[in-house]
């Protein structure tokens, strides 16, 4: 869509085919159907939210920036606001006025749409790309420039099933490897993790290692789900960590107190326990953990639940200090693309001009979105990924 309104406001004749029977399938459910259509941080800090590829981004993303991506939509009629984080929602909440300020543009620039119209293959003749062959085969729709804006493999339910890949490939273009990411982790330890489901930590800190190298780290919230780990700090790391889990499981810890160094930990602890003396180990911890985080803690750190705190050693204090600053679970596994908020790998972007989206092996045929070898993490990143390359390319 906004390469159909970029292309239309450079003046040409744009028909934009849409497999589905409406429009903007994949932005109606972003942000849980809110839609967090970008950031409102500094064009520096966007370029640095992005994991592949930021540098070929940049020409794109100054181009066509996080501000007029919100100064365009909401002209088209839909007011933005800006929420924790700098992420940007429609004032109404609804993704679906979003999609509507998009289809009003297009209407006035005179975009011809047409829906449930599902392309086959590109037309590819002498090295140039001039035209579509449609699903029904017989078809043939003749155009001076082809723009690929297919999207990824996530969510497959919005028509995201992997065409462009297929049609770059058949162009002579390389794929990198495809992964699911911005997506929930599988962990072994599944007793714990369906016994803490549906909790959520704010305010914590998570490291990922493989081995002794450290893939990622950072604070926020998270939460636990029948099968590991979910919630915006885990789906983050997911893109940082893709590549890696392929090979081995990683381990994962997360400092339940991040704000407190051991020996101030150690002191809360001894205040909470002088203040509850002739209780029971397990009854003395409400004021340090959520009541569902407790049997799991108690469980690990080894030490006799009936046990009154006034008998606690120090060194099983140390124990619960450790246990409070690294609880510790073992990624198994990413989930899979239909929990996937994004696809990682694409079509290699060293094939295709940073400053129009043109292929550099095939003349008139251009890439924008997911569908190009790029990602950024959770925040409205990728879907100002998804603007930028494609007013490149409706430009160019």
């Amino acid at each position: 869509m906004m390469a159909a309104i970029s292309g239309a406001k450079a003046g040409h004749q744009v028909h934009l085919l849409e497999k589905n029977e409406k429009l903007g399938k994949k932005i109606y459910i972003t942000g849980k159907g809110r839609c967090n259509l970008t950031n409102a941080c500094s064009m520096e800090d966007m370029m640095a939210a992005v994991v592949t590829n930021s540098k070929f981004l940049y020409s794109s993303f100054y181009g066509f920036t996080n501000q007029d991506v919100m100064d365009l939509v909401e002209a088209a009629g839909c007011p933005l606001k800006v929420e924790r984080g700098g992420r940007v929602f429609p004032v109404s909440d609804h993704s679906s006025d979003v999609i509507r300020a998009l289809a009003d543009r297009m209407n006035q620039l005179g975009v011809k749409v047409s829906l449930n119209t599902e392309v086959k293959s590109l037309i590819v003749e002498d090295g140039v790309c001039c035209g579509v062959i449609l699903a029904d085969g017989k078809k043939r729709l003749k155009a001076d420039r082809v723009i690929v804006a297919t999207g990824g493999l996530s969510y497959p339910s919005t028509g995201s099933t992997g065409d462009g890949y297929q049609w770059a490939r058949q162009a002579g273009h390389k794929v990198t490897d495809l992964s699911p990411a911005l997506v929930p982790f599988e962990v072994e330890e599944l007793e714990d993790a369906k016994s803490l489901q549906g909790l959520s930590l704010k305010n914590v800190g998570i490291t990922v290692h493989m081995g002794k190298r450290q893939l990622y780290r950072n604070q926020g919230e998270m939460l636990f789900t029948h099968f590991g780990v979910s919630g915006p700090l885990i789906l983050s790391a997911s893109s940082f960590c893709a590549k890696a889990i392929r090979k081995c499981p990683l381990a994962l810890l997360i400092d339940l107190k991040p704000a407190l160094s051991m020996e101030q930990l150690d002191a809360r602890i001894l205040r909470d326990f002088s203040g509850a003396v002739n209780k029971q180990f397990k009854n003395a911890l409400n004021h340090l953990y959520p009541a569902k985080l407790i049997p799991v803690i108690v469980k690990r750190t080894g030490i006799d639940p009936e046990k009154p705190v006034n008998a606690v050693t120090r060194q099983e204090r140390q124990i619960l200090c450790q246990m409070t600053k690294s609880l510790s679970f073992t990624l198994t596994s990413l989930r899979g693309f239909r929990e996937a908020i994004i696809t990682q790998g694409g079509i290699s972007v060293k094939e295709i001009d940073p400053a129009t989206m043109e292929s550099k092996k095939v003349k008139g045929l251009y890439f924008a979105g997911e569908v190009l070898d790029l990602d950024g993490v959770t925040g409205g990143f990728n879907l100002q990924i998804a603007w930028s390359t494609g007013w490149a390319a409706g430009g160019a």
